[in-house]
């Protein structure tokens, strides 16, 4: 078995930008069908229906649908299929996203917060099968995203966040020894704060981790998420999550267990806009996931409307609708992959 997760060098996602050799219009890629049967009824957009895109987005992102992109197959090098993009809905912004979008690419009957169970399971199983060392590596980068040195990090990001979890059945509790501070003349977030980083998880290690992504943001959750922001000069903001309504945003580790678990590569596209200060002809990205296990099927695609360079944490998903065709000529697709 490889990696559960690499170093942040060794595991930086290889960043495929448009390639556009020629203008060959859609008719020489030939037989085409979707990548499954897709039980979902899902109903596929033009790009130029899809909403907060900019026109050089939609643009780029035609034109790979019009000339497809070449998937090869790592192991199989005779198993080359060409692949037209198309977006598959909107989702919900609720921190299921990931999962949502997933089901609808796969064509999959399963409910997202089954492949969120699925995912971490995955996650689970194979962090129990791996070295200290790896699991050291997994931590540090768990830490990073979850769990940050405040003390440092301020040259890149403006906010920084602290992700916490609360037990559900603990809240009362935990509200009444935050009121008691308050009662001492605390301010009440300096208050949760104390309380809250003494009492509560910190996502900082693979089996806090499993905790905090099995949190679908329903009252079937065994924990709550208790979000604090921080700048450079000190505490910012507590979210409380007092209805118990948020919900972890899937992260890298969670696609490369997604894709473990069906034994596919995952594809985000990432489609960057203006503020993004890239050229048009640069502005659309494929960020591939391989599973650690060998691949048995097709890959399946996500889409990211990438707001600025900076797309980590918290980043939105929405699946991709694709349909496979014979290949005619390399030259002919938008991109190999």
């Amino acid at each position: 078995m490889g990696k559960l997760i690499c170093d942040s060098t060794a595991s930086s996602p290889v960043i495929l930008p448009w390639r556009d050799p020629t203008d060959i219009p859609s008719s020489d890629l030939v037989n085409q069908r979707p990548i499954s049967k897709h039980p979902l009824e899902i109903t596929a957009s033009s790009w130029d229906n899809v909403p907060g895109l900019e026109d050089q987005q939609k643009r780029h992102l035609t034109r790979i649908y019009n000339k497809g992109v070449l998937w090869k197959h790592p192991q199989d090098k005779n198993n080359n299929i060409v692949f037209r993009l198309m977006h598959g809905g909107e989702v919900d912004s609720d921190g299921n996203c990931l999962f949502t979008a997933a089901r609808k690419s796969m064509g999959v009957d399963a409910a997202a917060r089954d492949l969120r169970i699925r995912t971490v399971r995955r996650f689970s199983e194979d962090l129990g099968s791996v070295d200290e060392v790896t699991k050291d590596l997994i931590g540090s980068a768990i830490r990073h995203m979850y769990s940050p040195d405040l003390n440092s990090g301020w040259g890149i990001h403006v906010v920084q966040e602290v992700k916490l979890l609360a037990k559900k059945q603990d809240r009362e509790s935990l509200d009444s020894a935050i009121d008691e501070l308050v009662q001492l003349g605390m301010q009440r977030e300096i208050a949760a704060e104390s309380i809250y980083k003494e009492r509560c998880i910190a996502v900082d290690d693979g089996a806090s981790w499993a905790k905090y992504m099995s949190i679908s943001g329903s009252a079937e959750d065994e924990y709550d998420i208790i979000n604090m922001q921080y700048t450079e000069e000190g505490l910012l903001t507590v979210d409380e999550n007092r209805d118990g309504r948020a919900a972890a945003f899937g992260d890298d580790i969670a696609i490369e267990c997604l894709a473990t678990e069906f034994k596919r590569e995952i594809f985000v596209v990432q489609a960057h806009g203006s503020d993004a200060m890239v050229d048009e002809e640069n502005c659309v990205f494929f960020l591939p996931h391989r599973p650690r296990s060998e691949i048995c099927e097709p890959p399946f695609f996500l889409f990211m409307k990438g707001t600025g360079w900076c797309c980590a944490g918290a980043d939105h998903y929405e699946p991709l609708i694709a349909h496979c065709s014979t290949l005619v000529s390399h030259e002919k697709v938008a991109l190999v992959l």
